[in-house]
This record gives C-alpha cells, sequence and structure tokens, in this order.
C-alpha cells in the first residue's frame, strides 16, 4: 500500500487549467482498482492518494500518467506502508 502526497509546484492557476485532465485521471484510477482514496490538502497545496499497487515502479509509472506530472504542475511523495489496523469506515465527513 502507498501513500502519495502530492505538492503543486505551479501556481494553481496552472493547476486549475489542468484539473479536468488529472479528475479525469484520477477516475481512470478508481476504476482500475488502484486508488482507494484522494483529496485536497488543506490549505490547498496539494493533494493526498491512497494507492494499491505491486511496487514502488508501478506507483511511479501510475503517476506519470497524471497530467500534473506530464506538465510538471506538482511532485510527489511515495511512502509505502503495511497496514495493519484498520477500520472500514465513512470517511466522506
Amino acid at each position: 500500500m502507498y501513500l502519495i502526497l502530492l505538492q503543486y509546484i505551479r501556481p494553481l492557476a496552472a493547476i486549475e487549467h489542468y484539473l479536468e485532465a488529472h479528475n479525469a485521471f484520477l477516475e481512470k484510477q478508481y476504476k482500475e482498482g488502484r486508488f482507494i482514496l484522494s483529496g485536497r490538502r488543506k490549505p490547498r497545496t496539494g493533494a493526498v492518494i491512497l494507492c494499491k499497487a505491486g511496487s514502488r515502479r508501478e506507483v511511479e509509472a501510475i503517476l506519470a500518467e497524471d497530467p500534473f506530472d506530464k506538465y510538471q504542475l506538482a511532485v510527489y511523495d511515495i511512502i509505502e506502508f503495511e497496514p495493519n489496523t484498520y477500520e472500514l469506515a465513512d470517511v466522506s465527513s
């Protein structure tokens, strides 16, 4: 399991310009079962993604498809971890 911390490195105007394409990228990853949850950071400096993948290399390949990566709008901190305690809960609040 991987926690991805995305940090914007360009102004929000540039982020907004590619937001629709980024959201399409996210939707594809959810449909393929790779992403478990994601959301904007507060304050709006980037995002957090929980990703299911077999290796760091796989995560890097997935992120290479993100328009935010393709157009150098963000950088990613990829943190591998092994979940051992969890509770399935509604995280939408």
